[in-house]
Formats: structure tokens, C-alpha cells, sequence
């Protein structure tokens, strides 16, 4: 049977095919060490699956559940963002619990883009905003990160290129994969920048906690709710990627559209995930704090292991990965992660699945324990 034309647009993600390649490996003996993956690998808290637990043996609580979510746990999201963000929302009409904020970013552009519009991605970017762009019938244009610009859009020289048909802009910071913290002004900036050209500006923030000791909200900016929608999840915060939580909050107008898109989609998610979630979004400073103190060993266990490659790196960064120059006599990043998989049995991903200005970067992810970082250097040695 032909596909459709629109699956042209796009290829398989390039983490399952990798991870097909890596697990014929593994059957060969090879015992490949996995840093390229983000999925936590430590557990939520256990009164967070106690929750779960509990809820789940009610008979109650299997049937299907609203598209917006249960009234109690868009309450709960309100006051996770007044907070921790300092955001006042409406959970009424201010915030759409999702199935993952990754389905987010599809709903998204499925509910505003269509053939004839542009969306502004990032490059190097979560490689999920060129696909669902391209998915939804609209095209995109990259604008370059990079260690000169402080890894933030250059406003001025996207203005002077034209933003005819421009409809819509996706950031993200703490920003994947540069973990580049936002700048004290950044998202004022961006917030003028949507309202003056009539751009809605996405943010995807699901690294804000993760070695990170000023958790930001684009919505804090003034003037965001008129023109912003921000993702974010539980996956990384609070260990709980398998269970796809995730919310979109902002304008109430645009809200309610994707709500109209979402609901002929997919259903309300399980009524236990929700109450678990509802204790997660309880957790205070100590969760975190207890958090970044095993990220932090570990991020200094994968500087020795990049210095050791011969990777040149910065030590501010935030977010799950460390992304690091890769030496100079590699072709480019591809090159340098198959070498590595090959002679070292280690797995690191290659910049350049995240966009071209990435062909010359690597991206090394925290989520194993410091014993399976030591093996790598071990290897390395």
C-alpha cells in the first residue's frame, strides 16, 4: 500500500532505528554502554507511585476521563506555576493537561499551521519541531544557535530576512541540546518580538529544573499570555517519562483551540496518572535539591569522559546533557559517534541529528548511574 505524500517529509526518528542497531549489537556480546538516551533512569518518589498504586485498584477510576483533564490536577498545575514560576493561570481555561508535551508539539502545529505558513525552529533543536511542522502541510525555517550568539535567536537578523508567512516560533530553554540557560531579558525579548510581527511564540520547557537554580517561565514575561504557549512536563522534573504527563498553558483563546484539535485525536489520560501527578506537583525544594546533587556527580564524571575524547565543552550548562565540540579531524559528527560505538562500545549522540549547526557538536546524556560512566572512562583509558 502507498503511503501518504506527507510521510515523505519525513524519516524514522533516528533514536529507533539507533537503538535497533545497538540492540543487535548487544546480542552480539558487545555490551554497548547507552549515553545518548534522556529518559531518567532514577525512579518518581514513592509516595508519587503510592498514589498510583492505590488509585489504580479502584474500579472507579478506569473509565474514560475528560479531554481537559480532571478539575484537581489542572488546579494542582495553577499552583505548580504561581509557585515555582510566579504565573498566575486560570485552570479553567489557562492550561490543557496532555499526554506527553511531545504530542503537545504535534497539536499544535496541527491546530494553527497549514500549506503556506512558516514556523521558525532552532537549529541546532529538538529534532520533533521540523517534523510536526512539516506534518501539519506548513514548512519551517532554521534559525541558527551557536556558541557566538550565546546559543539565543539573532531577533535583528531573522527581521532583516523577512517574516512574510511567518506564523510561528519555537524555543526552548533551558535549551536541548546546548543546555543554554535563557538570559535574564530573553523572553521580554521574544514576547515584543511575537506581538510586533503577529508570531505565536511556543515554548517547550521541560528542563527548567535540572541543574538549574532559577526555574523560568516564558509566561512570566509581560504581555506572554497574549501571544505565548508554553509545554512542560514531569518527565524530566520528577523521573516520570514513561508515564507521559505533560500540560500546555497560556492564552485561554488558543488554548481552547487545541483543545478543539485534541479532542478528536485522543481521549483524557488514566485517571491514577493523573492523582499520582497531583503528589508530584507537591514535591518542594528538597526533591530537586536531592535531584541535581546525583546530575551533578554525574556531569562531572562526563566532563572527564569528553576531555578524554578530546571534546571541548563549557561547565555552565543546565538540562540533562552535556554538549561538546568534537575534535577537528572528524568529518563531522556522525563520523565521530560511530568511531566511539565502534572502539569503545559507548554510545554518544551525534549533533548533527539536531540540526546542521550541530555537525560539528556531540551530545553526552546523564541518565546512568555514576558506576556506568566510570566503565565508559574505564573503556576510554
Amino acid at each position: 500500500m502507498e503511503t501518504a505524500g506527507r510521510m515523505h517529509l519525513v524519516n524514522e526518528y533516528y533514536f529507533s532505528g539507533k537503538l535497533a542497531e545497538i540492540e543487535r549489537m548487544n546480542q552480539e556480546g558487545a555490551q554497548v554502554i547507552n549515553l545518548g538516551i534522556g529518559s531518567p533512569d532514577l525512579a518518581p518518589h514513592a509516595a508519587v507511585i503510592k498514589v498510583l498504586q492505590e488509585t489504580a485498584a479502584d474500579p472507579a477510576n478506569h473509565g474514560y476521563q475528560s479531554y481537559k483533564g480532571i478539575p484537581v490536577l489542572r488546579n494542582a498545575i495553577a499552583e505548580w506555576y504561581r509557585k515555582w514560576y510566579k504565573v498566575a493561570l486560570d485552570p479553567a481555561k489557562e492550561i490543557l493537561p496532555l499526554i506527553g508535551s511531545k504530542e503537545g508539539i504535534m497539536h499544535i502545529c496541527m491546530t494553527f499551521l497549514q500549506e503556506g505558513d512558516i514556523a521558525l525552529i532552532p537549529d541546532p533543536g529538538y529534532p520533533t519541531y521540523q517534523s510536526a511542522v512539516l506534518l501539519s502541510g506548513a514548512n519551517f525555517r532554521a534559525y541558527e544557535l551557536n556558541e557566538s550568539n550565546g546559543y539565543e535567536p539573532d531577533l535583528e537578523t531573522l527581521e532583516k530576512q523577512g517574516l512574510q508567512n511567518v506564523k510561528m516560533m519555537w524555543v526552548n530553554y533551558p535549551h536541548m541540546p546546548s543546555g543554554q540557560l535563557p538570559s535574564n531579558d530573553l523572553f521580554e525579548k521574544l514576547v515584543r518580538f511575537g506581538k510586533k510581527h503577529n508570531i505565536m511564540i511556543c515554548h517547550d520547557n521541560p528542563y527548567s529544573f535540572i541543574l538549574n537554580n532559577d526555574p523560568r517561565s516564558m509566561l512570566e514575561a509581560k504581555g506572554a499570555m497574549d501571544i505565548a504557549l508554553e509545554l512542560n512536563s514531569l518527565s524530566k522534573s520528577h523521573n516520570m517519562a514513561g508515564w507521559r504527563m505533560g500540560f500546555l498553558c497560556g492564552n485561554s483563546d488558543m488554548i481552547g483551540q487545541v483543545l478543539k484539535f485534541k479532542s478528536n485525536m485522543d481521549s483524557g489520560m488514566f485517571k491514577p496518572l493523573q492523582l499520582a501527578s497531583i503528589e508530584a506537583l507537591k514535591l518542594d525544594k528538597d526533591w530537586f535539591d536531592g535531584l541535581n546533587t546525583i546530575y551533578k556527580g554525574r556531569r562531572d564524571l562526563m566532563f572527564i569522559l569528553l576531555n578524554k575524547l578530546g571534546c571541548r565543552f563549557t561547565n555552565s550548562q543546565g538540562g540533562l546533557f552535556i554538549w561538546a565540540k568534537i575534535p577537528g579531524h572528524y568529518k563531522d559528527a556522525f563520523d565521530f559517534s560511530d568511531e566511539v560505538l565502534q572502539r569503545y562500545k559507548i554510545f554518544i549522540t551525534p549533533g548533527t541529528i539536531f540540526g546542521s549547526a550541530g555537525a560539528q557538536f556531540t551530545r553526552a546524556s546523564l541518565c546512568s548511574p555514576e558506576e556506568i560512566i566510570l566503565e565508559a572512562i574505564r573503556r576510554i583509558k
